[in-house]
């Protein structure tokens, strides 16, 4: 068996056994070459692909990844109505207040909100067929992860590329990661955040508490896997009538 043919067949096997995988509803192309693994279609959830990644980096031989998974909209939108969704979320977000608003399309950038003060951030923002890009930069890992989330709310995007620095530089940790879980969940309107505690350890975020309805477990989870960074959510919330 060639190297291609193991790391294929690994690959799959560790995709087939994740309950939150449906691959025969939602099958994945496989794609490996040279220590590069390719994963292309289109999945159920946020959880599905991010899974999935995680999955296929742990397989002995795959040195790299490329990124082609979709997330099954919950609605069908065009890549100007997603762009305006994302555009609006951003602007009236009040944690970016600070940063300068952008939008490319057909080739051209236009300035939709200049920052008021500063020092402040710039965020570019342009969607190529479902897939939301989030460039340049802003002034705080908190505001980085509270524009990818906003983008993951528009229920047209498949995928979020949140390609913005971080300026001035400043060190990344779990605690980032768990006030940036902990906004999500305040501001989702879907979801009582008041009875779940977050916690995170090397980018693993644990959600713990308790919630009225199964639809609120499953939201408050996709909530923390829309974070940057997160590499894994370990749901343990009860579902408790009041």
């Amino acid at each position: 068996m060639s190297d291609r043919e193991r790391v294929t067949k690994e690959v799959r096997a560790a995709l087939e056994h994740e309950r939150r995988i449906n691959l025969h509803k939602y099958p994945v192309k496989l794609d490996f070459a040279d220590g590069v693994l390719t994963l292309e279609g289109e999945v159920e959830h946020i959880a599905a692909k991010k899974l999935a990644m995680e999955l296929a980096a742990a397989v002995p031989g795959v040195r790299g990844i490329v990124d082609r998974l979709r997330v099954e909209p919950a609605t069908r939108m065009g890549d100007g109505a997603i762009l305006d969704a994302v555009r609006d979320a951003l602007i009236q977000e009040p944690a970016l207040q600070n940063c300068t608003i952008k939008v490319k399309a057909k080739g051209r950038v236009d300035i939709v909100r200049e920052a008021p003060v500063s020092p402040h951030g710039v965020i570019e923002l342009s969607v190529d067929e479902g897939v939301v890009l989030l460039d340049d930069h802003v002034t705080s890992h908190t505001q980085k992860r509270m524009a990818g989330v906003l983008a993951w709310w528009v229920p047209g995007s498949r995928d979020v590329v949140n390609g913005m620095a971080v300026e001035p530089l400043q060190d990344d940790s779990d605690h980032e990661v768990v006030k940036a879980v902990q906004l999500a969940l305040k501001k989702d309107p879907f979801v009582n955040h008041d009875r779940i505690r977050v916690t995170a350890r090397n980018y693993v975020v644990t959600l713990e508490g308790t919630v009225p309805t199964v639809m609120q477990k499953e939201m408050a989870e996709f909530d923390a896997w829309y974070v940057f960074g997160v590499d894994k959510v370990v749901n343990k919330l009860e579902v408790r009538s009041a």
